[in-house]
């Protein structure tokens, strides 16, 4: 299948792609550029190396038919100056027209600079939010004829807080075409992009391929914030008899120490840190001297315990993603045969974690399956909203205590086919599964 067959490409473009190795097109090629070329907004999810950033170059230079003007055509808005020049050195790759220029916009020391060269000429610029709004507001970025706004890696724009410029750029151009690229869509990200995507093709494709890893059963819990974490966490523990070993992974000691203490207040002297730094904390040096201590939690940060010493314990939750992939998947490799005892693996994700989620799917090429929030779990933000229901019924005599606070979602309703350990570990009391 050529570029030729399938993709309306100008010949120019055609030549590139080849002559860059580009054989035939990807899958997100296929399913997107078709649209993008007649002019439909559309939201392209997949993971990373999937062909995502090849996908809209190819979009931009296609729309040069003819001797550019100077004035920006397309925006081009990805989260930082790495990513910036990523960008355009795979326009460098493919773009044949040097009538072409491209400018790159990004914080460096002095902005005048950036200004002068987009007062020279720019028919593409490739900016971070913050630095493109900054020249905007000083009348050094021309908006006024930009057909298409592209918004990469749309998920890490969200989760360093640059949502904010992103939307100003966006409602700041009259009429454009709108794309954006990212590995994961969720609540988040829906909220900056919503108000100016005008009925888009939502487009997924999924790479996970490569040799399954060999990990601990698992399941994953997609909470809003870090405090429906920790309710969850202690919803858990307040299960002796189900919970009576486990290891939670934080990456920070600030944050191990903040769950130690609220555990603490509830789990008396069954909690501890491993290699604590601390006096006061209870902890351990050594994974054996935890198996056999009777202690019920142990926090680890930051750190990476060999996978042989972590056997055997019932339960390893990460409540935070540790940045590496490799560090999850490390911790979670076992070779031991399957028994109705084995380990299980929780993750607990918000939607700015769902990303790392991703790459360590597509890594073990194994999916986590989505396990159904408990209804006794209180979700902070929702709680005064709910109590506030709760106080207007006219039975006043229902009790509160144990109510869902949050209304589940129709993708938490899945169920999924798990092994009899899980069943038994998760099922036994028909409260967390």
């Amino acid at each position: 299948m050529t570029w030729l067959d399938k993709v309306k490409l100008n010949k120019q473009l055609i030549r590139s792609v080849a002559e860059a190795g580009y054989a035939a097109p990807k899958e997100i090629q296929l399913k997107t550029l078709s649209r993008i070329i007649g002019g439909q907004d559309v939201i392209a999810i997949g993971p990373e190396g999937c062909g995502k950033t090849t996908t809209y170059v190819l979009s931009v230079l296609n729309r040069f038919n003819h001797s550019p003007e100077g004035v920006p055509l397309a925006l081009i808005l990805v989260p930082d100056k790495e990513r910036v020049e990523q960008v355009i050195g795979q326009f460098e790759l493919l773009n044949k027209n040097k009538n072409i220029t491209i400018v790159g916009l990004y914080a460096a020391p002095g902005i005048e600079p950036q200004m002068d060269a987009l007062a020279d000429g720019a028919d593409i610029v490739v900016a971070t939010p913050d630095r493109a709004r900054a020249i905007y507001l000083k009348l050094g970025l021309n908006l006024n004829k930009v057909e298409l706004l592209v918004i990469d890696d749309a998920e890490l724009i969200v989760k360093q807080g640059l949502q904010l410029p992103t939307a100003e750029l966006a409602n700041s151009i009259t009429k454009c075409q709108h794309l954006v690229f990212t590995e994961v869509m969720h609540d988040k990200l829906d909220k900056m992009i919503a108000p100016f995507m005008k009925l888009p093709a939502t487009v997924e494709v999924e790479e996970i391929g490569g040799a399954k890893v060999n990990l601990y059963p698992q399941l994953l819990y997609h909470v809003p914030d870090f405090a429906t974490k920790l309710n969850l966490l202690n919803l858990f523990m307040q299960d002796a008899e189900l919970f009576t070993q486990t290891v939670v992974f934080v990456n920070t000691r600030p944050t191990a120490e903040k769950i130690y203490k609220d555990l603490q207040s509830s789990q008396q002297n069954t909690v501890a840190i491993f290699n604590p730094w601390l006096t006061h904390t209870t902890g351990f040096t050594e994974m054996a001297d935890f198996k056999t201590s009777g202690t019920r939690v142990l926090i680890v940060a930051g750190e990476a315990p060999a996978a042989a010493d972590l056997q055997d314990i019932p339960f390893l939750i990460h409540f935070e993603l540790p940045e590496a992939k490799e560090t999850f998947i490390e911790r979670l490799t076992t070779t031991a045969a399957k028994t109705e005892d084995e380990t299980l693996a929780i993750t607990f994700t918000t939607d700015l974690e769902l990303a790392t989620v991703r790459k360590i799917e597509q890594a073990s090429a194994q999916k986590m399956p989505l396990a159904e929030l408990p209804d006794e779990l209180i979700i902070p933000k929702e709680k005064k909203k709910t109590a506030e229901k709760t106080a207007n019924k006219t039975n006043t005599n229902e009790p509160v205590t144990g109510a869902a606070f949050h209304e589940k979602k129709a993708s938490n309703s899945k169920t999924y086919n798990y092994s009899s350990g899980t069943k038994a570990k998760m099922n036994k009391k028909k409260k967390y599964g």
